[in-house]
This record gives structure tokens, C-alpha cells and sequence, in this order.
């Protein structure tokens, strides 16, 4: 076996451009982090299913109680994907509660839901309302254009 000291593994790196200098490398890309929160498992897994085949990282949250423990967390989400209608806190109040948070301020949310709550969604923070079950087909288009990607 052929092991590498420290100091010559960091330089291996360097000249690779792990470490931000110029190299012919490919750029390592990491993918968004999506916390997605649904309370219905069929509609959840099929959720996540789909996002991870289009290459997300999916948490997968059922309850709004923990989400909102999840948001306060210094875990990295790209995105918030959230029901409104949620065991332990609605996705309203989630998505509110988001918009107070200084790390999450800025992070893109859809909610998508059954219930007519579209204005409540937007004027509490949400970036984008969709219907269930209409729109759930747009979910994937809806969260490449809110994160930019082609």
C-alpha cells in the first residue's frame, strides 16, 4: 500500500486545483440540497424520487415541527419545497418563519398545496405557489429556474 504524507497529499491537490487554483481538472459540482417537507408518503416518496433521479439531494421532512428545527440548523438547503397543510406547523407558518432566519432569508420556497392558499403563501414569503395535484409536474422546471440552472 502507497500512502502519502499530509503535506504531499495537499500539494497533489493544489496541482490538481482542489484547493482553488487553476487546474485542467473538471470542477467538482455539488448539487442543491432540497429540504422537502410532505406529510403524505406515497406523494413524498414519489417527490423525492423524481428530484433525486434529476440529480438533488432530497431531505425528506414530514412533519412541520421538525422542519422548522431542520431550517434553524446549520444544515445547507438549496431550496424549500413544503405542503401547507402539515402535522405540528402549517407550511404558512414555515414559510414565515424561514423569512426570519438570516441564513434562509434568501433561499428560494415553493409551496405547493391543495388548499386555496395561494395569496397567504406568497404574501408570507413563499417565491412560487403550486397546486396539488395540477402543477406537481412542474415542480423539477419550477426549481431549476428558482436555483438558475440550465
Amino acid at each position: 500500500m502507497f500512502v502519502l504524507p499530509l503535506p504531499a497529499l495537499r500539494q497533489l491537490a493544489e496541482a490538481r486545483g482542489a484547493c482553488g487554483k487553476d487546474s485542467t481538472s473538471p470542477a467538482i459540482i455539488r448539487m442543491p440540497h432540497i429540504l422537502l417537507v410532505e406529510d403524505h408518503s406515497v406523494i413524498a416518496q414519489a417527490i423525492k424520487e423524481t428530484l433525486e433521479e434529476e440529480g438533488y439531494r432530497v431531505t425528506l421532512c414530514g412533519d412541520g415541527a421538525v422542519a422548522v428545527m431542520r431550517l434553524a440548523s446549520a444544515a445547507s438547503y438549496s431550496l424549500l419545497l413544503c405542503d401547507n397543510q402539515l402535522p405540528g406547523v402549517s407550511g404558512l407558518e414555515l414559510v414565515r418563519y424561514a423569512r426570519q432566519i438570516p441564513h434562509r432569508k434568501g433561499m428560494p420556497i415553493i409551496m405547493f398545496s391543495a388548499s386555496e392558499c395561494v395569496r397567504d403563501a406568497l404574501l408570507a414569503g413563499a417565491n412560487v405557489f403550486l397546486r396539488k395535484p395540477q402543477d406537481i409536474g412542474a415542480i423539477v422546471e419550477t426549481i431549476a429556474r428558482l436555483l438558475n440552472i440550465s
